[in-house]
C-alpha cells in the first residue's frame, strides 16, 4: 500500500498508484481545501508543496510522491495560530470567492520559503501559474508582502 506524509503525518492509502494525488488528497484523506480547478495543471487551484515545491496535484500520481513530505493549505497554520500568509491574507481582505486561494497560499509560502523578502514582481512571478477569476491579484500581492515582513 502506498504510503505518503501529509501535513506531518504519515498515510498508508488504499489507492492504486496512478491515482492522482488531489483524489488521494480529498477523498481519501479528507483535506479539502486543495481544490480541483482545470485538472490538468494549468490553473494552480490544486497546488499543494512537495518537499517544498509547488506542485499541480491534480496531475501528480500517487506513484511520484510516495515517501515524500506533501504540505497542503491545511497544514500551513492552524485556526489559532494561522500562518502568516493566511493572517495577512485575510487582513488585506484578499479573498472573494477563495476556490484560487488554497494554492495561491501554498505557492506563496514555497516563495517565501527561498526568497523571505520578494518585491511585487517577485511575487507576481510567483504566482503567475495560480489563475484567479474574481480579480483579487493585486490584494494577494499585498497579502504577501505584508506576510514578508513578518515571516522569520
Amino acid at each position: 500500500m502506498p504510503t505518503l506524509t501529509v501535513n506531518g503525518e504519515h498515510h498508508e492509502v488504499a489507492a492504486p498508484p496512478d491515482t492522482m494525488l488531489l483524489y488521494v488528497l480529498r477523498n481519501d484523506l479528507g483535506l479539502t481545501g486543495t481544490r480541483f480547478g482545470c485538472g490538468v495543471g494549468l490553473c494552480g487551484a490544486c497546488t499543494v508543496l512537495v518537499e517544498g515545491r509547488p506542485v499541480h496535484s491534480c496531475d501528480a500520481p500517487l506513484w511520484s510522491v510516495e515517501g515524500k513530505a506533501v504540505t497542503t493549505v491545511e497544514g500551513l497554520g492552524q485556526p489559532d495560530r494561522p500562518h502568516p500568509l493566511q493572517r495577512a491574507v485575510i487582513d488585506e481582505q484578499a479573498a472573494q470567492c477563495g476556490y484560487c486561494l488554497s494554492g495561491i497560499l501554498v505557492r506563496a509560502a514555497a516563495l517565501l520559503a527561498t526568497n523571505p523578502r520578494p518585491d511585487a514582481d517577485d511575487v507576481r512571478t510567483a504566482l503567475d501559474g495560480n489563475l484567479c477569476r474574481c480579480g483579487v491579484h493585486n490584494r494577494v500581492v499585498r497579502a504577501v508582502l505584508r506576510a514578508s515582513e513578518v515571516t522569520p
